[in-house]
């Protein structure tokens, strides 16, 4: 769902209402200082983690080589969906407590993660980044989550990886909630983009499933009724494929595979309408540590399965 971890223990909406110039004043001062710091941890633990990734190196990259050719032999999922848990937990176990810095190591798992998908040829992948519940925690959080995002979609803009895999990008979700910093940097990523048809990324921010077909079902009245159509009418034409013509992803496959990092067991909410028939992956790996190895994994299990879509 996010660049972040667990759901909110309570939905403080009033908060929401309360802080978006606070808000918004956090994310514009935190993303400039993400873009040119890195995080920190003592030399020790630092050389430790080189030592380990020294030794297994090796060992992983056979094994990857591995699972790709087991991957290749098969169709690819057309369409993954991939809520990204566990940032706040990864922190903690790396001792990085800013939450901007927090979050901006799981997004820089993003240009990974392109890598992975461009080459299984996956055309249309959606990161659930920020939920609406996630809109109401503390103001400092919301501002490292949306900062982070902030900085990396201004980095897409000129990102040569995205240019030369010609990557569409587009954000879904109640979009005017968000503060009008991000809101300019999804406008600048999605202009840069909007010729290319290779590959869709959305990214879900400020999205709730329940939020998406309330949104869909309402847009789809409020267009019958401009349209001239009777009370009657109107109750006779409700049916899934009409409702469907309305969903923020309207016109995209629904998601072959749904991946959730972090060990959590649930969909939370997540494009609950396109996943009726979708294959569920469920990693114990926290985000930020998600692995080329851990992706194979979850695309050789979604092609080890007979999908029979309730027949």
């Amino acid at each position: 769902m996010q660049w972040i971890g667990e759901q909110p223990q309570h939905r403080d909406r009033t908060r929401l209402a309360a802080t978006p110039d606070r808000t918004a004043q956090l994310v514009s001062e935190l993303a400039a200082v993400v873009a040119r710091t890195e995080v920190a941890a003592p030399a020790w633990q630092r050389w430790r983690h080189v030592v380990k990734q020294s030794l297994r190196r090796p060992i992983y990259a056979l094994y990857g080589r591995r699972l790709l050719a087991q991957v290749l032999r098969f169709p690819p999922p057309r369409h993954i969906g991939i809520i990204l848990d566990g940032n706040r937990r990864f922190g903690r176990l790396s001792g990085v407590l800013d939450p901007l810095k927090v979050y901006a190591q799981g997004a820089q798992k993003l240009d990974d993660l392109l890598d992975w998908c461009g080459e299984l040829s996956i055309p249309a992948v959606t990161l659930w980044v920020c939920s609406t519940d996630n809109l109401a925690r503390q103001p400092q959080e919301v501002a490292g989550i949306l900062g982070a995002l902030e900085v990396k979609l201004r980095a897409l803009v000129d990102d040569p990886q995205i240019h030369r895999r010609r990557v569409r990008v587009q954000a879904i979700g109640r979009l005017e909630l968000l503060p009008v910093s991000t809101i300019a940097a999804i406008r600048a990523a999605e202009a840069a983009t909007a010729d290319y048809d290779t590959m869709l990324l959305s990214i879900a921010v400020a999205y709730g499933g329940h939020e998406e077909i309330a949104d869909a079902v309402r847009e789809m009245l409020t267009k019958a009724m401009q349209d001239g159509a009777s009370l009657p009418d109107i109750v006779e034409a409700v049916c899934p494929e009409q409702i469907g013509r309305y969903l923020y992803l309207a016109g995209t496959p629904e998601p072959d595979l749904i991946i959730r990092t972090s060990g959590e067991l649930r969909l939370s909410g997540f494009l609950l309408w396109q996943s009726a028939y979708s294959e569920f992956y469920f990693s114990d790996v926290l985000w930020p540590a998600f692995r080329k190895i851990d992706f194979l994994r979850a695309v050789r299990a979604f092609q080890q399965r007979k999908r029979r879509y309730g027949r």
